[in-house]
């Protein structure tokens, strides 16, 4: 769930913004509707023909098996997903592309890191070694043979972040060039002590590391560390080693990566601690200095030397995107949406090396295919087009969506809206409905209509300070201002309640999210993936029937966006 935002947010204006986007929220559940969120007697509305647990759990099982090795772009894994997608999409008899083709191209490079085995880290009359993997993580989208940094001066520049619109500068007075920045994960907000700094705990912009790797090459950086801390990060360590290490993918750039910092990497918390240590600091002060305005950067009085060898290659990866034409404004477009690709093949954890990626994002790829199937079965057909939309590279940033929106295949200033799928539940149906990003556009008010019909209630994202709404490919869309929705049950099991949810996504989270445990399983109760794939699809029914288009709220940032980047539909 990640977006290679130098393609998109280059200057500040924009990146203000979207320091906002993500509304606040209690992180006690509050519904949104008189829907009583304890009645069971509100019937389920009856699924839409092709919507069903069994045929989702069909295709879960398909794309998640070992054959088609974790779906990471440029293997043979792709080959076999890609296919399987336009196949079934073929199967429905829905059109292929404005291209003639069930894809579009992405152009990509990958560069497969193999960083030294130590950083070492020098001064004060005493060195430091850190481990790779163990201690750190490091990185570069430079497309050289090798890079390095040798000797180079560290300095601790808090969040890394600069936001006129909240008189933050942690670059301020610094001249950071051809040094290595040290800062912390998310943003000043995220310790929660002012709810007034920044968007207390809900996370912005400014928290996302890809913002931060911007930022210090924005400043001449010849490198940046990301302390890592679990909880502001919203997943352990093991998934930065198994994330950011191997082969990865950036989008291809005329500079071939030359503006981006030779170093991009994490440290551990207690890495960082010991690197605080060494330069006579003391971490948790540092981090405290750090969370009030005013902080000025601090040079640590040490340096820090690695490398890292890269293997390059630059070839294109592929969405895939299939058609239903609408019958009464087919020039009008409503886009669903599901990334196909996982991890592939990485490091053995118990002896299996293949992250399936069966809830991420398997998952949402099988609820895309019913859906699909649903519209073509349906008896009323749809007066505008429907766009199905699998995308490549969302595991690598968000990749094969943001190019999308760089290059549509169909008018931005005519696609109505784009319905995402994500990680989808499997632990049956839910009461709730939780709208990431709730009150940003009307289609909050279309999704609370159709979760009404389930007998379900709506809320915002519970847990705003994982930056969610930055996270998987709706946002690639609501950047250039098309209405987005992503919205899934992840709160309250209709069965077994609110304690049984959260203790099932504590364990996905710690035990499966982006690691080889994360495989189907027969035991699943993909009731709550049904239930969600009927909602979405109701939704798009019912814009696909209308003649209006959906609008950002008063407030929402994109309302401006949409307003002045499509002509203010």
């Amino acid at each position: 769930m990640r977006l290679p935002y130098s393609l998109l947010f280059g200057n500040a204006l924009l990146l203000s913004l979207l320091a906002g986007c993500q509304s606040k929220s209690s992180s006690t559940a509050t519904t949104t509707d008189d829907t009583d969120a304890a009645t069971d007697s509100i019937a389920i509305a009856a699924p839409p023909d092709g919507i069903t647990a069994a045929s989702i759990a069909e295709h879960i099982k398909v794309l998640s098996s070992n054959e088609f090795q974790g779906r990471k772009p440029f293997t043979p894994g792709e080959a076999k997903t890609t296919a399987y997608l336009a196949d079934e999409f073929k199967k429905l008899g829905l059109k292929p592309g404005p291209n003639g083709s069930y894809f579009q191209d992405v152009p990509l490079v990958e560069i497969t890191g193999m960083p030294a085995p130590t950083m070492t880290v020098a001064g004060q009359g005493k060195s430091l070694t850190l481990n790779y993997k163990t201690d750190y993580v490091a990185f570069t989208e430079q497309e050289k043979p090798v890079v390095a940094v040798q000797n180079s001066p560290l300095v601790f520049a808090g969040y890394g972040v600069v936001a006129p619109e909240y008189g933050w500068d942690d670059y301020a007075g610094r001249d950071v060039r051809g040094k290595t920045v040290v800062v912390l994960v998310n943003d000043p907000g995220n310790a929660g002590a002012d709810s007034t700094v920044f968007k207390g705990q809900a996370m912005t912009y400014y928290g996302r590391w890809t913002y931060k790797y911007e930022e210090a090459a924005r400043h001449g950086a010849a490198g940046l560390l990301i302390v890592h801390d679990t909880k502001p990060a919203a997943y352990p360590w093991s998934v930065v080693q198994s994330s950011w290490s191997g082969a990865k993918l950036y989008p291809q750039t005329p500079d071939k990566g030359a503006s981006k910092c030779a170093l991009e990497g994490w440290v551990t918390l207690d890495a960082a601690k010991r690197l605080f240590a060494a330069a006579g600091q003391n971490y948790e002060e540092a981090y405290a200095a750090a969370n009030k305005k005013g902080f000025k950067p601090r040079p640590l009085n040490l340096t820090v030397s690695t490398s890292i060898r890269n293997k390059i290659r630059r070839t294109a990866s592929k969405n895939v995107v299939a058609v239903l034409p609408g019958t009464t404004r087919a020039d009008e477009y409503i886009v669903y949406t599901a990334h196909w690709d996982h991890l592939g093949i990485g490091p053995a954890v118990n002896g299996d090396s293949i992250y399936n990626g069966a809830v991420d994002n398997a998952s949402g790829c099988a609820a895309l295919l019913d859906i699909a199937k649903a519209f073509t079965q349906a008896k009323t057909k749809p007066g505008r087009t429907i766009v199905f939309l699998a995308v490549t590279g969302e595991e690598q940033g968000l990749l094969g969506s943001a190019y999308y929106a760089a290059h549509p295949l169909y008018p931005l200033a005519k696609t109505v809206a784009d319905l995402n799928m994500d990680a989808l539940s499997v632990n049956g149906p839910m009461k709730d409905l939780t709208v990431i990003g709730y009150g940003q556009s009307e289609l909050d008010d279309y999704a609370r209509a159709a979760a009404k019909e389930q007998g379900r209630y709506i809320l915002p994202d519970q847990t705003p300070e994982k930056g969610s709404f930055f996270r998987s490919d709706h946002f690639s869309f609501a950047h250039v201002g098309v209405p987005a929705l992503d919205a899934n049950g992840r709160f309250e099991s209709r069965a077994n309640g609110r304690a049984f949810t959260k203790e099932r996504s504590e364990d996905y989270e710690a035990h499966r999210y982006h690691q080889p445990a994360d495989e189907y399983d027969p035991k699943w109760d993909l009731g709550g993936v049904e239930q969600d794939a009927r909602l979405l699809f109701r939704v798009g029914q019912r814009l696909a029937g209308e003649t209006t288009f959906p609008k950002w709220k008063t407030g929402s940032e994109f309302k401006a966006i949409r307003e002045k980047s499509l002509g203010g539909v």
